[in-house]
C-alpha cells in the first residue's frame, strides 16, 4: 500500500485520500471554527477513485490522513470480452485484465494504448491514447 500522511487541514477540492480503506478524491472540504475549549474541525466529502461512490468523514483538522501515491502506466489492449479488457503494460510487459468503464467502451479495441492508474493495488483504466 503505498500511501503518504498528509495534514487533514491542508486538504483542498481535488486532492486525493484515504477514506474508509478506499482511495478517493475530495470534492468539498468544510472546516468550523474551533471553539472555546476545542479544536477546529474538518468535514471532507469524498468520491471514490475505483468505486464512485461518495463518503463523508469529520476529524479535528490536526489529525493526519494517508494519500494515496498514484502510478499513472500505459497498456496496450490485446483483447476485448464483454466488460474486461486483456492488456499488456508498456514498460513491463506483463499483462493483466482491467474492467473497461462505461464511458470508455467503444474506443477500448484491440491494439490500442490505454492509460490506466494503479491505486493500493487496484488498476483502473483512465483514458484511451491517441495514436499520431
Amino acid at each position: 500500500m503505498t500511501t503518504k500522511p498528509v495534514d487533514v487541514g491542508s486538504l483542498k477540492k481535488g486532492s486525493y485520500v484515504v477514506v474508509d480503506g478506499a482511495a478517493c478524491a475530495v470534492t468539498d472540504v468544510q472546516v468550523s471554527k474551533s471553539g472555546k475549549h476545542g479544536h477546529a474541525k474538518v468535514r471532507l466529502t469524498a468520491v471514490g477513485l475505483v468505486d464512485d461512490k461518495k463518503r463523508v468523514a469529520v476529524m479535528p483538522a490536526h489529525e493526519k490522513l494517508d494519500s494515496p501515491i498514484i502510478e499513472k502506466k500505459t497498456a496496450q489492449v490485446l483483447s476485448v470480452q464483454d466488460n474486461l479488457a486483456n492488456v499488456m503494460d508498456s514498460t513491463t510487459f506483463e499483462t493483466y485484465d482491467l474492467k473497461i468503464p462505461e464511458e470508455l467502451k467503444a474506443e477500448v479495441i484491440p491494439g490500442v494504448n490505454v492509460l490506466y492508474w494503479l491505486i493500493l493495488n487496484d488498476k483502473v483504466i483512465k483514458q484511451v491514447q491517441t495514436q499520431n
